[in-house]
């Protein structure tokens, strides 16, 4: 059973479809953690300042956009939430085109649509509709708070949507360098070439196509486990005297926050200090 990741609606015209979204597609590249060697133990990542040289906290933490080597513009969370794309749950069809037409230098991630508990006739009537026509919807969506622009296809019997690059996304093709423009070719070999592609032609079956980095480091993974090859992660020693720290840290910042409740306005809210105090505090454990 596949996992629902989003529900929302397909749209066009007054037509309302509504639809759950289930990735088409799975990551299989194995994992692999980076281990110092000398201990064996998975090497950990900090937030770390370089100009600080200290451990950044997540409160402590903005975005920012470095317009010009060494200058940048801050944007605080509230801006961005504000420019926002509207979580409208909703994929409005703005057109509808000829598949043919669409490189596939645009398309990015498929997703398979199914239909909503009350969309079973809806979607039926949009699929057989787009088969007999064999148009393709281009629709606006927004997932994960980011705007995309999507192509709303039939797969089977199921409609799928791809997610598309922007037009400015792609880069112009005569940019690539060194790419020979009317350079004259030889007949008889150009007929060769084309004699050697007919005879390599035949239907496209992924089934035939395999990952052969995939097999071979599974294969030397197994042999590796089974010839005993394994290293035991050392225990991880608890930091007895940061976490005393950290929970002395939380208890001041409860007193202040606590104080900070009879505090005249101008100074910093009880609210935000009690949030940092709940925070340090979940930290400490």
């Amino acid at each position: 059973m596949m996992h629902t990741i989003w529900k929302g609606a397909i749209s066009f015209g007054l037509v309302h479809v509504p639809v759950k979204m289930h990735s088409a597609t799975e990551d299989k590249d194995i994992p692999m953690k980076y281990i110092h060697k000398p201990c064996g133990s998975p090497i950990g990542y900090v937030r770390h300042c370089a100009s600080c040289g200290k451990e950044a906290e997540w409160e402590d933490i903005v975005k920012g956009y470095e317009f010009e080597s060494g200058k940048i513009v801050i944007f605080e969370k509230e801006e961005l939430e504000q420019i926002a794309p509207e979580k409208n749950k909703e994929i409005r069809i703005l057109d509808f085109v000829d598949g043919k037409n669409i490189d596939p230098v645009y398309y990015q991630k498929t997703y398979y649509l199914s239909p909503g508990e009350t969309g079973v006739h809806a979607y039926t009537l949009l699929r057989e509709a787009m088969k007999r026509t064999g148009k393709i919807g281009i629709a606006q969506v927004t997932i994960r708070a980011k705007s995309s622009l999507a192509a709303i296809r039939v797969i089977g019997d199921c409609l799928a949507m791809e997610t598309l690059f922007y037009a400015d996304e792609v880069r112009p093709v005569d940019q690539v360098p060194n790419v020979p423009v009317n350079r004259p070719v030889n007949d008889k070999e150009l007929e060769m070439a084309e004699m050697l592609i007919e005879r390599l032609s035949s239907p496209f079956l992924p089934d035939k196509y395999e990952d052969d980095y995939r097999n071979l480091l599974l294969e030397r993974i197994h042999g590796k486990v089974a010839g005993e090859e394994v290293r035991v992660i050392p225990e991880q020693k608890p930091k007895a005297a940061a976490h005393v720290i950290d929970l002395m840290s939380a208890l001041q910042a409860s007193i202040e926050a606590i104080s900070g409740a009879k505090a005249p306005s101008g100074k910093p809210k009880a609210g935000t200090k009690r949030r940092k105090a709940q925070e340090t505090v979940s930290n400490a454990n």
